[in-house]
């Protein structure tokens, strides 16, 4: 039977995704990416233009303005295309199989992205922002999709050819058959010897602009200095963290952090917030804390935390993002000007002025960005100058807000979940426990009926199937949660989300980022690619990795290994994009548990939470609790209270000394 044709008009109104309800008015005929779409444009043997973007893209609502709400240009589009919107959030993979697609143009990647494919979705053209009319060196949007028509109408049989090249290409880049390769210390130490190369050593993190958080980058720097205790590795992190929270890319009024500095000095924000990296950013400076005790870490966790609860969550979990836009404008919502600051503050104006500053930049055509003035430490809760913080934010909440994208994917809420458990373990803080656990188990409860988790939930809508990294980032979480609260049905929860992420998306090669049974996916890919967050692939390698060291079951930790080589193979060639595989195999080779005997308030249970490692998983043990032997069968003595740390199956004496087991947790020294 023929597929039903679809009606000509806009599908957008239904979907789960706020991004594509906010084009559900456009006069273009959108469709969402779908088998029904799909099956228009071969019927109709018509192109498809593809616009991928996310509910906080700032070019994407310029583009959208200009283009997407104008009758003109939507009746061509109508008229020449079949048009699909895809919000890149949603299907990720879509959005990495074309994002590919274009860099393999020599294209230089971004959103929204705009891409040509033959009716059988093949990639033959594209870019990012289009202007309506010609300028910024690029050409006018009309003016391209008539180009596009044009060579498609009279060069057919030649796009048809070099899309079937375009698209092997991007299937060997994205699902590459590759040999397994040793995991070894120096391929982590190698790659963070070239990314300290690389570092901004004046202004931290990344050299050159833009200048983006680069968290993979961070834990890999991280790890290597506990692997091998060179300082320099540690010190690159610090500094970054330091000018970065600092800067204007923090929002010092509200808390949390901004997607990116469009400068080199992390002065000027893209001001969209998303929860992914104030995950990652959370659990950084859990860390940074745990090696300095600096007062700023502290601040930066306490009010990012707080933004999160206060702004982002919802029904228990955490919202995607806040936009970068109010009202049509950049950065609205957040920016100020001397007297705006002065007229909230009153007499207490010239003390907040000594710890912050109002800073413009050449290219910057808004108001001033509040920023730290260097070496500031942070305006603790109970502070004048947290007061003064708390009297510009109630300020602020008269201004239009930006819009949040309320949908909650599952794979952002698990690194949340585990960035907030491991803080709340650090920090003593039972209140940011039981949002973690909350979180945890309102994702939990939206699996179907079969227990397979959906990718994106919105009120009563969700998205099924799941990629693998939703499986992988909630499998992490529940060992975080474990650790954290000693209740081992997270692991036994963690250990039926590997059940079925090895029955919907393994194969022999490690796995898929989709699901075996996703039919509208026109490249299975493996998800090996880092973007702002570790591939799926380097979350699997790890959650395997941690569910083995919790559990000691020798056929996860020879599953473990055996995907990590797999990962390491294919990362071979393209280490610098592929650094979340590079930092997982690290937590292959360390095999780290510690098991700590006592009660939760233990002078030794108190140096496990201090000294947090991302390469351990530790078990907090009461006493007289049975316990699982240890590696290489080392019995555990409840009894009493002591300490038991392992590296693969080698474990050292029980340490009953908190100073002794302090030191035994810290990276070795070095003379370097």
């Amino acid at each position: 039977m023929p597929p039903v044709p679809l009606p000509a008009a806009n599908l957008l109104a239904d979907e789960t995704s706020p991004y594509l309800r906010q084009h559900a008015d456009n006069p273009v005929h959108w469709r969402s990416w779908s088998q029904a779409a799909l099956a228009e444009a071969a019927e109709l043997d018509r192109p498809i233009l593809l616009s991928i973007g996310y509910a906080a893209c700032h070019w994407c609502h310029v583009m959208a303005h200009e283009s997407f709400e104008d009758a003109d240009v939507a009746a061509v589009m109508n008229r020449l295309f079949v048009n699909i919107k895809v919000d890149r959030e949603e299907r990720p993979e879509i959005d990495q199989i074309y994002m590919a697609a274009l860099a393999a143009m020599g294209e230089q990647g971004g959103w929204p992205l705009t891409m040509f494919l033959t009716p059988d979705a093949r990639p033959f053209w594209g870019g990012t922002y289009f202007p309506k009319q010609q300028r910024f060196g690029r050409p006018g949007f009309v003016d391209v999709l008539n180009s596009v028509n044009r060579a498609w109408v009279e060069q057919k049989d030649k796009i048809n050819h070099s899309a079937g090249a375009l698209r092997g290409h991007v299937e060997q880049r994205l699902a590459p058959a590759a040999d397994r390769a040793d995991i070894t210390a120096s391929r982590l130490t190698d790659l963070a010897s070239g990314i300290l190369g690389i570092m901004d050593m004046q202004a931290g993190g990344l050299r050159g602009a833009p200048k983006f958080p680069n968290a993979p980058f961070m834990k890999t720097l991280w790890l290597a200095w506990l692997d091998t205790g060179d300082t320099a590795y540690r010190d690159a992190v610090l500094h970054a963290l330091r000018t970065m929270l600092n800067g204007g890319i923090y929002d010092h009024v509200g808390g949390g952090l901004c997607r990116y500095s469009t400068d080199a000095s992390w002065l000027v924000p893209h001001f969209e917030k998303m929860l992914y990296d104030n995950a990652q950013l959370i659990r950084l400076c859990t860390w940074a804390h745990g090696e300095t005790a600096e007062r700023l870490f502290q601040v930066r966790i306490e009010e990012t935390i707080d933004w999160l609860s206060r702004e982002l969550l919802i029904d228990g979990a955490f919202a995607s993002s806040l936009d970068a836009d109010s009202d049509g404008e950049e950065g609205l919502f957040y920016t100020w000007d001397h007297a705006e600051v002065s007229s909230a503050l009153g007499a207490e104006a010239p003390a907040f002025f000594d710890s912050y500053l109002l800073s413009g930049a050449g290219h910057w055509e808004g108001k001033p960005i509040l920023h730290a003035r260097p070496g500031f430490s942070g305006a603790p809760a109970g502070s004048e100058l947290r007061a003064s913080l708390d009297r510009l934010r109630q300020t602020r909440e008269n201004r239009i807000r930006p819009g949040r994208d309320d949908k909650i994917l599952v794979d952002w809420n698990g690194l949340a979940i585990e960035a907030i458990a491991d803080a709340a373990r650090h920090f003593s803080r039972p209140d940011w426990l039981a949002t973690a656990v909350r979180a945890f188990r309102f994702i939990s409860e939206s699996t179907d009926t079969g227990g397979r988790l959906p990718h994106s939930l919105l009120a009563d809508r969700k998205l099924f199937p799941a990629m693998s990294s939703d499986y992988a980032a909630m499998i992490n979480a529940a060992i975080a949660l474990h650790s954290a609260t000693g209740d081992g049905t997270y692991v036994d929860a963690g250990l039926a989300l590997l059940d079925r992420l090895d029955r919907w998306y393994t194969d022999a090669g490690g796995h898929y980022l989709s699901a075996s049974d996703a039919a509208d996916v026109p490249i299975r890919i493996r998800g090996d690619v880092d973007e702002a967050i570790p591939s799926a692939t380097g979350q699997i390698v790890e959650a395997v990795s941690r569910l083995a060291i919790v559990t000691g079951r020798p056929d996860l930790q020879r599953r473990a290994w055996d995907l990590a080589e797999l990962a390491a193979g294919r990362a071979a060639g393209q280490a610098y994009g592929q650094a979340g595989i590079v930092n997982a195999c690290a937590t292959v080779l360390a095999q780290r548990k510690l098991v700590v005997v006592g009660p939760s308030e233990s002078e030794l249970v108190s140096v496990a939470n201090r000294v947090l490692d991302p390469r351990r998983v530790d078990r907090i043990v009461a006493p007289g609790t049975a316990s699982e032997p240890l590696p290489g069968g080392v019995p555990v003595d409840t009894g009493h209270p002591g300490a038991w740390l392992c590296t693969a199956n080698t474990c050292l004496p029980p340490i009953h000394d908190p100073e002794t087991l302090a030191a035994a947790l810290r990276p070795p020294r070095t003379t370097s």
